[in-house]
């Protein structure tokens, strides 16, 4: 009877996770728990951006995600999956890489067999129809102030709009920051598809150190969605996989282009409160977070400490990455304390080093402290290999 008890206890906790959220009607097809999602990895992706879309696809157990490369593409099995992936890196060598005969793969995929695709940073440049740009053309929008692309990075503030609220409604009326990396400022043009529908738009002024001209972020597109062709296609200017409170994004962005039921996930990864303010990388902080790596290398724990927390607060992406460097510092409370802003940072990726980790630990509270680490990401089944 209590094992009984149990199991309906736990029946009920994972079916609450797993519950869809609401969703305007004629915005998904039917109900679809066997999503397949591929991650394009060829020249031009990032391998960190390719990586980090993987992780947060994890998110949605119903998803199962794999990398595809162009000559997988050209093979012919992008067929075998519903939505593909171009995440950050350069876009211009993402479509180089396709070639002519990809980039009509992938049209065909969308436009003709009806299938969906997801633009993230770079991929939402190539996602674009904008006049003397290498792009897929496959939705209404243009990339505007291209003399400035390379805006810089940091955590900037968006907000979403009524139709944004609708899709993602567990952040509907919330203060939104999201990590940018030299996304694209989009704007609408006339197309034969149709016009493109804002989910969000910038809010933080990207001018670092006055490289770029003052006013030209704020109000436009950060974020839209729309039809083309037989297809969807969802495109985001910075980079949710890369945002500990906000990677959950991604998946749900692969739903909504694939028609699919919009589910919901584990509130531990919906975190907007974690961030309530931007912090753009200028002169001065790129500077200051160069100082805090060299700091990590000090032989007083308390400085190394001071630095890893610092870099914490400046939402550092390249950070996350040294504290898995730091789980193997031979003081415990340098090891402790990884552990735990890998924990923060929601770092799934940095699984197998926990793990390692966790085996050869000889402190009782650091070893406690990873193994909170390793639940919390889901992977407590590798401590027992």
């Amino acid at each position: 009877m209590r094992k009984l008890i149990v199991f309906i206890l736990v029946l009920f906790v994972f079916s609450a996770c797993n519950r869809p959220v609401q969703h305007s009607p004629g915005d998904t097809k039917t109900s679809d728990n066997n999503l397949k999602v591929a991650v394009f990895a060829g020249n031009g992706a990032s391998s960190i951006c390719v990586l980090e879309t993987i992780e947060a696809l994890k998110i949605d157990s119903a998803i199962k995600a794999e990398t595809i490369s162009a000559a997988e593409i050209q093979k012919g099995m992008l067929g075998e999956f519903d939505v593909i992936i171009f995440p950050g890196g350069s876009g211009s060598k993402e479509l180089n890489n396709l070639g002519q005969s990809g980039i009509e793969i992938i049209r065909e995929f969308v436009q003709e067999k009806g299938k969906g695709i997801v633009g993230i940073c770079a991929g939402s440049y190539i996602l674009t129809s904008t006049s003397g740009y290498p792009s897929l053309a496959l939705s209404s929008s243009e990339h505007i102030d291209r003399d400035h692309y390379n805006r810089g990075r940091g955590l900037i503030e968006i907000k979403l709009s009524s139709k944004g609220d609708k899709i993602f409604p567990e952040i509907a009326g919330k203060r939104v920051f999201l990590q940018y990396y030299d996304g694209p400022v989009l704007a609408p043009i006339e197309t034969d598809n149709g016009p493109y529908t804002e989910l969000a738009g910038f809010v933080t002024d990207i001018h670092p150190d006055n490289y770029a001209p003052v006013g030209i972020t704020p109000g436009e597109t950060f974020m839209f969605n729309q039809q083309s062709g037989n297809g969807k296609l969802i495109s985001i200017s910075g980079h949710p996989e890369s945002t500990p409170g906000m990677r959950w994004l991604v998946p749900r962005m692969a739903r909504w282009a694939a028609g699919s039921e919009l589910s919901g996930y584990d509130k531990k990864w919906i975190r907007p409160e974690i961030n309530d303010s931007a912090i753009f990388f200028d002169k001065a902080n790129k500077r200051l977070e160069n100082r805090l790596f060299w700091r990590l290398f000090d032989d007083d724990p308390q400085i190394q400490i001071q630095a890893m927390d610092k870099l914490y607060q400046l939402r550092s992406r390249p950070a996350v990455r040294w504290y898995m460097g730091m789980l193997r510092d031979k003081k415990a409370e340098i090891r402790k304390r990884a552990a735990e802003l890998l924990k923060l940072c929601e770092y799934t990726a940095a699984l197998p080093d926990l793990t390692q980790c966790y085996r050869t630990e000889t402190n009782n509270e650091t070893k406690d402290v990873l193994s909170e680490a390793i639940v919390f990401l889901g992977g407590e089944k590798l401590m027992d290999k």
